[in-house]
């Protein structure tokens, strides 16, 4: 679905009112709401506590220094231990000896980030991740008030931290929000973080990391089960959710959605459709038909 800049249905297909568990696409308003409880991040590390990263070295740095600037380390992490989520970068770490470990996790950005804002708060950190923990209340009401709308359920992310439900409209509104504010405001300097350094919020040859790039002022962020958020600089948003959770047509739709805006450009064609292999040659293709008018 997508809404304009004053919150209108542009167009949709289903039931956007449906709540749905955005998992990482909820992460830039999570770092909005770490802002907001004190958290002093800018640049790449704060679009790196808003990202789902590839393992790329850059990433262990950055997610190594907001620790070590709360006066942590690596084992503070509590999110699963995980292998690198870039294949090539994940080969290498395997070859190196590694194992799978916290810092590798795609999500140790936003944990590193919840412990430096429980460490400025004064919270305790071996609970951070609880429901009803003061960090997790805090981010919980960041993104009511962005979505304007009430969390429909709390669940369990997959890197073990709660993930808030709300209907794919109020993630869209919650995006616009963002890219809206005026500059200065914390959610204006995470769209801002997130829109400069993209490599921090996926990595080298992810479609998302890419989508910025290529769309001068596009916020957008992937989420797990294939959910995928991105906001115009005017504000105008496509949000979109693929109900069997494959990841395969989401870029897709997401290339057909933003067309159908009138947006162009290169980025968009490479991602307007998705090649289907069979015994390791093309067969096939993943492609968008056309969007309601």
């Amino acid at each position: 679905m997508a809404l304009d800049a004053d919150g209108s249905v542009l167009f949709a297909v289903g039931d956007p009112s449906a709540e749905i568990f955005p998992r990482s696409s909820n992460k830039p308003m999570q770092a909005v709401g770490m802002l907001r409880a004190g958290l002093q991040l800018d640049g790449a590390l704060l679009a790196l506590a808003a990202a789902s990263h590839s393992g790329e070295p850059f990433h262990f740095t950055g997610v190594r220094d907001i620790l070590a600037g709360a006066g942590l380390d690596e084992s503070a992490l509590q999110n699963p231990p995980d292998y690198p989520y870039d294949p090539q970068t994940q080969r290498d770490w395997i070859a190196s000896g590694h194992q799978a470990e916290r810092i590798a996790m795609n999500c140790s950005g936003k944990h590193a980030a919840m412990l430096a804002t429980c460490v400025i708060a004064g919270w305790d950190l071996a609970t951070y991740r609880s429901p009803d923990h003061p960090l997790q209340l805090a981010l919980r009401a960041t993104l009511e008030d962005l979505a304007g709308e009430r969390v429909a359920a709390t669940g369990v992310d997959g890197c073990g931290a709660p993930v808030f439900a709300v209907s794919l409209t109020g993630l869209a509104r919650a995006f616009s929000a963002l890219v809206r504010a005026e500059p200065g405001t914390p959610e204006r300097r995470v769209a801002d973080a997130m829109r400069a350094h993209p490599e921090y919020v996926g990595g080298t040859g992810r479609d998302v990391t890419a989508l910025m790039v290529g769309i001068p002022g596009l916020l957008a962020k992937d989420g797990a089960e294939a959910v995928h958020v991105a906001a115009l600089p005017d504000g105008r948003v496509v949000a979109l959710k693929i109900v069997d959770g494959s990841q395969r047509a989401r870029p897709v739709v997401m290339a057909a959605a933003l067309r159908r805006l009138g947006v162009e450009a290169p980025v968009l064609v490479d991602q307007a459709e998705a090649e289907l292999l069979g015994g390791g040659l093309p067969v096939g293709c993943v492609r968008s038909v056309a969007l309601p008018v």
